[in-house]
């Protein structure tokens, strides 16, 4: 059954960006989240690395989960959407897995992350109906959108990642995560999926989120020696409540997918994208092989 799109999607900016990121050994220090103090931020540093360690096998599942539904999207411009959805996805999962192996050649226990994430994917796509698990992603892609904009927007965030290369990945994951935010929730509302089960699978995809995060950040820590400097890892922890990804004003955003109004696009992001667009991708770098 072919179910047509509540209303006309707007057009919106978005392409298939064919990048490749290189990390020659020994271009990270160990803990390249840049601190207060200028050093090494511990706790983030492995945040950071376990938010990478889920991205594969999470981009994987985002797109099974819009590509079910996609011979039933009858508006011409969300086809076209989720067609660029499917592919930015394709490449962030390829380059956060270099960039996890990187990670893992330091230290970080990035292959635990991703084979539990893989296997829990693996499982929903099974078990859970193809609503259902759209409706999770489109609530976590809400996630990603929300951080990402923080990112773009906040120079504490930005200055928090240095001028590394994971800088430089996050910046454009943040880019495209900014561009395509709307697609997931537009075909979860084309095909027909209650509000109800929106509020609900918002629920369910945040328990997942932070139980993820915050059980694999630390056990991830606990194979640092740095964690067992007592000093250190408080000084990392005090810093860690002031983070720009955890204010009051992020908190509120997120929170806002719950109110029956929303829509990505009511986060009108349009200036900030234009500028990054620009910065990342100057008009005379090529983006297509």
């Amino acid at each position: 059954m072919t179910v047509p799109t509540a209303r006309p999607t707007p057009k919106r900016t978005m392409q298939v960006r064919r990048v490749r990121f290189t990390h020659p050994e020994g271009s990270l220090r160990r803990h390249y989240v840049v601190g207060e103090d200028g050093e090494g931020d511990l706790v983030m540093s492995h945040v950071v690395a376990v938010l990478s360690a889920t991205f594969p096998p999470g981009e994987d599942f985002f797109i099974r989960s819009v590509q079910h539904y996609s011979d039933r999207i009858t508006d011409p411009e969300l086809k076209r959407q989720v067609k660029v959805f499917i592919g930015q996805e394709v490449v962030h999962g390829r380059e956060h897995d270099a960039l996890n192996q990187a990670l893992r050649k330091m230290g970080y226990p990035t292959h635990w992350v991703d084979a539990f994430v893989k296997r829990t994917m693996a499982l929903s796509t099974r078990f859970l109906p193809p609503r259902v698990a759209l409706g999770h992603t489109a609530a976590l892609e809400h996630y990603t959108a929300t951080l990402a904009e923080c990112l773009l927007t906040d120079p504490r965030a930005q200055a928090l990642l240095g001028e590394s290369k994971v800088r430089d990945i996050l910046l454009w994951h943040a880019l495209e995560e900014a561009e395509h935010k709307a697609v997931a929730f537009d075909v979860y509302r084309a095909v027909g999926g209650s509000e109800r089960m929106r509020r609900r699978t918002m629920i369910e995809a945040s328990v997942g989120l932070f139980t993820v995060t915050i059980l694999f950040t630390l056990l991830s820590l606990l194979t640092d020696p740095a964690t067992y400097n007592p000093r250190r890892l408080l000084r990392s922890l005090r810093a860690l409540r002031h983070s720009p990804f955890l204010t009051p004003e992020i908190r509120t955003r997120i929170r806002a997918y719950h109110h029956p109004t929303f829509h990505p696009d009511n986060h009108n992001t349009t200036q900030t994208l234009t500028t990054w667009r620009t910065h990342l991708f100057p008009p005379t770098t090529p983006t297509h092989p």
